[in-house]
């Protein structure tokens, strides 16, 4: 029994001293671990207690800095995979679409694969609605929903033309949102990296590349977006396009433009305006040989009163400038617009052209003839811009000895958009003779163009009518035949009467006694 109890005690106290050594073990581990963890991690000036001298303080500060760039590197590292996750997912559901050519980001978790799927449906189904790859036949002038322009820090809105406010007022916070949104999204694809492109030599897109855009609204299936940008060269382009069907956005092009060897037939119908052919010329050298050199001019004159003139000033400039890309084609005929334009475009014989149909009071610059290439495509698309038309410089800038400027200001006192006009357009000779150009039998002011227009309205052709900033109606005196029939008069005259001034100043000429008195009035107390 004693033996029994003396084993039971003597192994109570073996099993007590072995915990009490595994302890003190495992204390002293512990302890050293400490130490050891400290010493590497805290700056080895730090490890003594002795103070620091200027050496080991920058020595210090260079351990802090070398730890926070490591710390900072290793974020960036963390925000790349994330970002390569994030991609990765957008493509494989990008894929999961089709050949679309869509781009928008992923729905969330839960019913991802019917979320999706719902999600094709209405993005194709909008885009398959809307007005995006070719044209819908409408059924008038006033049917057509037109383009606004915009640039970086103004949006020309048609809408607000007519003598109300041809330049947007600052827009709305949604609408410059959503265009801001739209331009950082196209500089973020054509920053995009590419397994084929050189960084060295790869161009790097900025704000201020972008020229132009032009977007619309179709109230049913969404918003169309085209910008433009500055290329490498003088005469390369980028083109984007997106479509916004109430939903995300999606990009439908991304385009390389060379515009190199798109050369511009322009087709200027003429009678008894030598005059006006001169200064017409000032600008077309200017602009046309000086800055572009892609230019074909192509006058056709109506009868022989003024003719040597006009023949003159063409010899003059051939010589001085040497500039030989002109045609003078003279008709011994009643001057009529439309003839003039459809001689001159099948007087072309070197194959399919763009044809620029222009009047000789209005002024442009080198920016809209590129306008013109870019938004003219054979077989698909014909513009039509909305011109800015002068009001009558009298009442804009008084009776000053200094000419008024020649180039397009753009307020609501200087000017209005010429939304009812369609004699400026540029278009392709192929759909020009496709659709049968100009109807001879109908004559009137204004009424071939608007014929034209209808003609392509109700065709398959994308039609792009939007307002554009470099191309300037001049103000000139304007008569209304008495040979018009009576509606088509009252139509002249109401045209004579927008062009003249704006609507306040037009209420400053009507009460101009009053006014007149209320000053007196005032000046004299």
């Amino acid at each position: 029994m004693r033996q029994r109890c003396f084993l039971m005690i003597t192994t109570r106290r073996g099993l007590l001293l072995v915990i009490m050594c595994c302890g003190l073990v495992l204390l002293q581990l512990l302890s050293c671990s400490l130490n050891s963890f400290y010493a590497v991690h805290r700056p080895a000036s730090l490890r003594t207690n002795k103070p620091l001298n200027e050496p080991e303080y920058q020595a210090l500060l260079q351990e802090l800095e070398e730890r926070y760039q490591h710390y900072v590197s290793s974020l960036t590292k963390q925000i790349t995979q994330l970002k390569e996750a994030i991609a990765q997912r957008s493509t494989q559901l990008q894929k999961s679409l089709g050949n679309s050519g869509t781009e928008f980001f992923p729905e969330t978790e839960g019913n991802a694969q019917q979320g999706e799927t719902n999600l094709e449906e209405f993005l194709q189904a909008q885009l398959n609605r809307a007005e995006v790859h070719s044209g819908t036949r409408v059924t008038g002038e006033y049917a057509l929903v037109p383009f606004e322009s915009f640039t970086l820090h103004k949006v020309y809105q048609l809408e607000m033309g007519l003598s109300r406010f041809p330049v947007e007022r600052p827009l709305r916070k949604d609408r410059r949102n959503e265009l801001a949104g739209t331009l950082e999204i196209a500089l973020q694809m054509l920053n995009a990296p590419r397994d084929s492109d050189d960084p060295q030599l790869r161009k790097v897109y900025s704000p201020s590349d972008f020229i132009e855009g032009i977007y619309r609204t179709e109230r049913d299936y969404g918003t169309l977006y085209e910008l433009m940008f500055k290329g490498d060269g003088s005469e390369d382009f980028r083109r984007l396009v997106f479509f916004r069907p109430f939903g995300p956005l999606m990009k439908l092009r991304n385009d390389q433009v060379d515009l190199s060897g798109t050369l511009i037939n322009m087709i200027v119908p003429l009678a008894k305006m030598a005059d006006k052919f001169k200064r017409f010329m000032v600008n077309f050298r200017d602009v046309c040989i000086q800055q572009d050199g892609q230019i074909h001019l192509t006058v056709v004159y109506f009868g022989s009163d003024q003719f040597e003139e006009v023949k003159k000033v063409l010899e003059i400039t051939s010589r001085e400038t040497h500039f030989k890309n002109f045609t003078l084609i003279q008709l011994n005929e009643e001057f009529s617009r439309g003839r003039g334009i459809d001689v001159g475009a099948r007087a072309w014989k070197h194959g399919n052209v763009l044809m620029f149909f222009c009047d000789a009071d209005v002024v442009f610059t080198a920016e809209f003839l590129n306008s013109c290439r870019l938004n003219a495509e054979p077989g698909r698309k014909v513009f039509y811009p909305v011109v800015f038309s002068q009001y009558n410089p009298v009442y804009v800038y008084g009776y000053h000895t200094v000419a008024p400027p020649t180039e397009p200001v753009i307020k609501k006192d200087t000017g209005f958009w010429r939304d009812l006009g369609f004699g400026m357009t540029c278009q392709y000779r192929s759909d020009f003779v496709n659709i049968g150009g100009f109807d001879a039998n109908i004559r009137g002011w204004a009424v071939e163009d608007l014929h034209l227009y209808r003609k392509y309205l109700h065709s398959e052709l994308l039609v792009v009518r939007a307002t554009t900033r470099s191309l300037l109606h001049l103000w000139h005196p304007s008569t209304c035949s008495d040979d018009l029939p009576e509606r088509t008069y009252h139509i002249c005259q109401q045209r004579r009467a927008t062009s003249e001034a704006s609507h306040s100043q037009l209420g400053r000429m009507l009460f101009r006694k009053q006014i007149e008195q209320h000053q007196r009035l005032h000046s004299s107390l």
